[in-house]
């Protein structure tokens, strides 16, 4: 297929974009040296994109300055901690980049401001006024000094200057977006009461980010490209809550003053803006989930065209290519934007310019591999490709003595170790008892919100098929199987069932089921639901009955629902409750399943035992490991690896990365 539009240069300033792909800034944990340099997994990292076919690269948060804000060191990339250490990690790298035709700017930024996670900081927090620190609401933000305010804007200028020589293309601010400290002086609800130039009307309150764009043309010189990472609308319903929709309440930036300040930064001489919505305290605007339409910025960022004359960049779930070339095309945007999906598929542009647009591997929207490890002070990576972050030191090696491989079980780790192993140069085999592979990513795909899991395992059927990897369906394995006579190496991906409850009244009979007969349509589904479980199963499986029109009861017995099993990114957790809570999901917390008679669930509250019509009871308390067949096999004195479920239950990311661990160095 044609995506030409894909790949015609464009100007962004005074360079030239050979194509209209731009690898978006993220988070650098685990990319920076302990002086604030890039180490040479940023270089690894950073090249494999270029190589990829991007047509610029912006580096991710990179600090100006770290005293007045000072983090613990190695946590971000800083320019002038120390400058030497910095600018001796730039030169190869880039030089690198630049061998494949690709452009790199460096994204600078003044600070976290409020929503600078206290542990991560040697100081007190700092705002434009005092205010409550988003992650720890009882620390208050301290309110930046004047004589501070213009410490930070003089570092812009050596940070510039410093770029330019090292051989950076631009540089791209960071950020009047997502709620950091340069955003935050530029709304109302967190600058109020300065009394210098900072504050005042929206122009005054833009007076930070224009003379941090003088203080770069300082350093780098007029000509030199300047865009800004903008967010167009805030959706802060209030401090530390989001607007789940257009038509809630706005109490930072609404969409009218967002176009208005961009028109004011635009006069003041920025070359582009790189633009989505959302804010800290509405993170799944700013990092949308699984549950968040693809293109999701295109309704904002087609009013931020029509107010200005500068080039648009835009991400936000755009890892379809033909949405990516419709909004080049109608003129929606100037670039498109890829964060997730070049973690996930760093040759994502060359396999659409190349029509092989079936060998992308896509992103799930999970978030586990790149927002929650950086979070998590993690480096960052990707659940579905482990060697994001790490390119050169976990890739794969073809193995020095080729082994004859079975892999038993044909979920998603079934089928990453049997891809891993056939790259490593083994002769692989692979085994299902079903009549079909994916293992829970059929139900896990059941949800119209969830199907880009549905695509994940389209593209492993794709991989195998083109890796010519045998694959057995409806073949069971056991210890005795002859299957297993000449195998070497034998990997147990056999999964997990749900777990199910036992010495509960009625708990037999046929309105009780699991999550997997309702999303599988296994069992007839009534208009009165109670589900048994408020983790992400069941909190998911309550949303998508709902949005049918389903009454729908989610009983807990933890506190809250979502506090237990797997550690689900705030992000996604966040939007899904937002969604519950618009949906009028019924929630019981605190609350014990104990029975079912006369078509009632009945459950044990603090108050005592409450009825609640029921058609279908829904047991969703989790999953048990599938491992029996371990111990049996490695008695037979085979090499024996237990991966995924069947070794502890958890994810996708955790049954990938068990999969690609094992079965590269088989």
């Amino acid at each position: 297929m044609n995506r030409s539009e894909l790949f015609t240069p464009m100007k962004i300033g005074s360079v030239t974009i050979k194509n209209r792909i731009v690898m978006e800034p993220m988070g650098l944990m685990g990319l920076a040296g302990r002086e604030g340099e890039f180490n040479q997994r940023a270089a690894d990292y950073f090249v494999e994109r270029a190589k990829g076919g991007v047509g610029l690269i912006i580096t991710g948060f990179t600090k100006v300055e770290n005293e007045i804000e000072r983090m613990k060191m190695p946590t971000f990339t800083c320019v002038t901690h120390n400058p030497t250490a910095f600018e001796n990690s730039c030169y190869e790298m880039i030089e690198r980049v630049h061998s494949y035709g690709a452009k790199i700017f460096l994204q600078v930024s003044a600070g976290l401001g409020r929503v600078a996670k206290p542990t991560l900081l040697e100081t007190q927090p700092v705002a434009p006024t005092e205010v409550p620190n988003y992650w720890q609401p009882d620390v208050m933000c301290r309110a930046l000094t004047t004589e501070e305010v213009e410490r930070i804007i003089s570092r812009f200028e050596e940070a510039a200057a410093i770029a330019k020589k090292v051989g950076f293309d631009g540089i791209e601010l960071h950020a009047v977006h997502e709620g950091y400290l340069a955003d935050q002086f530029t709304m109302s609800v967190f600058n109020k009461d300065r009394s210098d130039r900072f504050n005042g009307d929206l122009e005054q309150r833009a007076t930070f980010p224009i003379e941090i764009l003088k203080a770069i043309r300082r350093g780098a010189g007029e000509n030199y490209p300047v865009t800004v990472r903008y967010s167009i609308r805030s959706f802060i319903k209030e401090l530390g809550k989001g607007g789940i929709n257009v038509a809630a309440k706005e109490s930072g930036r609404d969409t009218e003053e967002g176009l208005e300040l961009a028109k004011i930064l635009e006069k003041a001489g920025y070359d582009g803006f790189n633009a989505d919505t959302g804010s800290y305290d509405a993170w799944y605007w700013a990092h949308p989930p699984l549950y968040a339409k693809d293109g999701l910025y295109l309704p904002f960022v087609k009013q931020l065209k029509d107010a200005v004359n500068v080039p648009i960049i835009m991400g936000g779930k755009m890892g379809d290519p033909q949405l990516a070339q419709d909004s080049i095309k109608n003129g929606s945007i100037d670039f498109v934007g890829l964060a997730r999906p070049l973690l996930t598929d760093p040759e994502w542009p060359n396999k659409v310019m190349k029509n092989r647009e079936e060998q992308i591997r896509p992103c799930i929207g999970c978030h586990d591999g790149c927002l929650q490890r950086i979070f998590n002070h993690k480096p960052i990576s990707c659940s579905v490709n482990p060697a994001c972050g790490r390119e050169k030191i976990y890739n794969i090696e073809k193995a020095l003595e080729p082994k004859r491989v079975i892999v038993i079980g044909g979920g998603i780790a079934g089928l990453e170790s049997a891809r891993v192993a056939k790259l490593a140069g083994h002769e692989v085999k692979l085994f299902e008892k079903s009549d079909q592979i994916g293992g829970h990513i059929y139900e896990a795909a059941a949800p119209d919100f969830k199907k880009a899991d549905e695509k994940l395992l389209d593209w492993y059927r794709v991989e195998l098929e083109r890796l010519a990897v045998p694959m057995y369906l409806n073949t069971a394995i056991d210890k005795d199987s002859k299957e297993l006579d000449d195998a070497q190496a034998v990997i147990i991906a056999t999964g997990s069932v749900p777990v199910r409850l036992r010495n509960i009244e009625g708990i037999d009979e046929p309105q009780i089921c699991s999550a997997d007969d309702i999303l599988l349509a296994k069992k007839p589904v009534g208009n009165n639901v109670v589900i048994i479980g408020g983790g992400l199963v069941g909190c998911e499986v309550a949303l998508w009955l709902k949005n049918q029109g389903k009454q729908v009861t989610v009983v807990e017995y933890l506190a809250n629902v979502m506090d237990g099993g797997a550690d689900t990114n705030w992000a996604n957790k966040s939007m899904l409750l937002d969604l519950m809570e618009e949906a009028q999901v019924n929630i019981m917390t605190s609350s014990k399943f104990v029975g079912y008679k006369n078509g009632h669930a009945h459950i044990e509250t603090a108050t005592g035992v409450e009825q609640i019509a029921a058609d279908n009871v829904c047991i969703a308390v989790g999953y048990s490991s599938v491992n029996d067949l371990h111990d049996e096999i490695l008695s037979r004195g085979k090499d024996t690896y237990l991966i995924g479920d069947a070794r502890k239950v958890s994810n996708i990311m955790n049954a990938v990365w068990d999969a690609y661990e094992v079965a590269r160095n088989i």
